[in-house]
């Protein structure tokens, strides 16, 4: 039966960034399909592992701050003794500022970088590594934008990331698909987060937005339940290097 493979009981997913907005709907999307959870963030996110546990799913909270990507190899380690392996990495952290590019400060074009897109990078080396050690390949799920489609405005070292993200995304998945990983990339639309929540109190601004998108309004971090777990089960395993936009429509207008 197709909806067999769709199952991800017994699979460990490692989400960073799962405290809230995406990050939390992933998690729990991954949960109800049957994962249990390694969370990774700053803060405890009590809230999320709450909701986990309440699925009858496991959740091991690891913390660390991403923008230091010394600490991913710990990271990987404390993941694997706790949960015992890793089957599916989401890289959802990540961070935005905004500022016009002629001000933008390099402080805040390094900062950016280096938690949407370096780390990125060298937590999938990492978990592909193990993926390859296992000999059961794995899912990486990379979390790109609508900007890795557009330029927008005063958001220049965003911009940057999310562009990169796409284009590793591909590098990965060319490099890796023969050992039986798949990597792919969500693209989020404009969706209701605390990344938005100042373009979302600009009432000019948010109809501007709203405007655009087909659905006619903001997604919410449950559309991005169906897209995980089908990148991060069985029914995707002829995916690779594909950036799947949950836009509302937005990149069709």
């Amino acid at each position: 039966m197709i909806l067999n493979a769709f199952n991800l009981e017994g699979k460990i997913a490692l989400v960073t960034g799962c405290n809230t907005g995406l990050g939390q709907g992933m998690a729990l999307g991954l949960a109800q399909a049957g994962c249990d959870i390694v969370g990774v963030n700053r803060e405890e996110p009590a809230e999320t592992q709450q909701r986990v546990e309440a699925l009858g799913r496991r959740f091991w909270s690891l913390q660390a701050d991403l923008i230091r990507t010394e600490q991913v190899p710990r990271v990987v380690e404390q993941a694997i003794a706790a949960a015992g392996k890793i089957d599916i990495l989401v890289n959802n952290a990540g961070i935005i500022r905004r500022e016009d590019a002629l001000s933008f400060s390099e402080q805040d074009w390094d900062d950016v970088m280096n938690i949407n897109t370096k780390s990125v990078f060298f937590l999938s080396q990492q978990v592909a590594r193990h993926f390859i050690a296992q000999g059961q390949g794995g899912k990486i799920i990379n979390i790109a934008s609508m900007l890795s489609f557009q330029g927008g405005i005063r958001v220049p070292s965003y911009t940057a990331s999310k562009s990169a993200v796409m284009g590793l995304t591909r590098l990965m998945a060319n490099e890796w698909a023969k050992h039986g990983i798949n990597v792919n990339a969500i693209a989020p639309g404009y969706m209701a987060t605390n990344n938005t929540e100042q373009l979302r109190s600009d009432e000019g601004r948010s109809a501007e937005i709203l405007g655009r998108i087909p659905a006619e309004r903001w997604g919410l971090p449950e559309d991005m339940m169906g897209p995980v777990v089908f990148l991060a089960s069985s029914a995707s395993d002829y995916v690779n290097g594909y950036t799947l936009a949950v836009d509302g429509g937005w990149l069709a207008r």
